[in-house]
């Protein structure tokens, strides 16, 4: 049964290599180990693609059709929103899910400070061309600055371009209030599915750890506490993040 891993924004399947090798290293790996990048983030935005929620929901569910058996979901960011919006829609299409995205489905969810810039016409346009139109050493640099490890951040910061801040702008004035909320109302159909919810404590942009836990509990989905990590736990702290899937997929066989 394949494991298959969403990345969100600003970033490329690149993110998700160190957590990979702990996987592959433990030997404890699913049967493969796949990454899927939405269009824009590291994959080319089709003709027509309005890079929208909907649309990264559906671009989900047509992808997870393809393989032969539900499959173990994870996703990060943005990547984990995707996730969860194809589980509420489509349960029976993965064996289990993991996001450390979650808490945007609340009502009271304030998006954070740059989502906000991305949500304000002209304001967003503007920091998108200044920050993917800027030279790779800078590009680096930003995601460094914002947290990402900085072996990851290099090879991220190479697929970073004018069609992902297209995507970007797209994607966050379509999930501006209440979108989120209101999608948010079927997450108890994510329950169908055993989830894992995974809680960096110094992530600052994915919601406070009351509505991240509130939300885990209408979904059904256990929690995963990383103390003294950040957004991109999975540059930092890889094996710590492999550890805890192996458990839970473990927990599934056992099951």
């Amino acid at each position: 049964m394949p494991a298959v891993f969403v990345h969100g924004n600003p970033e490329t399947a690149a993110v998700w290599d160190p957590l990979l090798a702990e996987l592959k290293a433990a030997g404890t790996a699913p049967a493969g180990l796949v990454c899927l990048s939405p269009p824009g983030f590291g994959a080319p935005l089709p003709p027509g693609f309005g890079a929208t929620v909907g649309e990264y929901r559906d671009w989900l569910i047509e992808e997870l059709t393809r393989f032969d058996e539900p499959v173990d979901l994870v996703g990060h960011d943005w990547g984990g929103g995707h996730v969860l919006n194809a589980v509420m829609s489509r349960p029976e299409l993965v064996r289990s899910w993991a996001s450390d995205t979650i808490a945007v489905f609340e009502p009271d969810y304030v998006w954070h400070e740059l989502a906000q810039r991305w949500q304000t016409p002209g304001i967003g346009e503007a920091d998108v061309a200044a920050r993917f139109g800027a030279p790779v050493e800078q590009r680096i640099a930003t995601l460094v600055e914002r947290g990402m490890g900085e072996a990851a951040a290099e090879r991220v910061a190479q697929g970073q371009n004018e069609a992902m801040g297209r995507a970007v702008i797209a994607l966050y004035t379509s999930a501006m209030p209440p979108v989120m909320a209101e999608l948010g109302r079927n997450l108890d159909n994510a329950a169908r599915r055993p989830g894992l919810v995974f809680l960096a404590t110094e992530d600052h942009v994915a919601g406070t750890a009351e509505l991240r836990r509130r939300a885990a509990r209408r979904a059904g989905a256990r929690v995963e506490v990383l103390d003294g990590l950040g957004h991109w736990w999975m540059t930092h702290d890889p094996g710590r993040g492999a550890e805890a899937l192996t458990r839970f997929w473990a927990s599934l066989d056992q099951g």
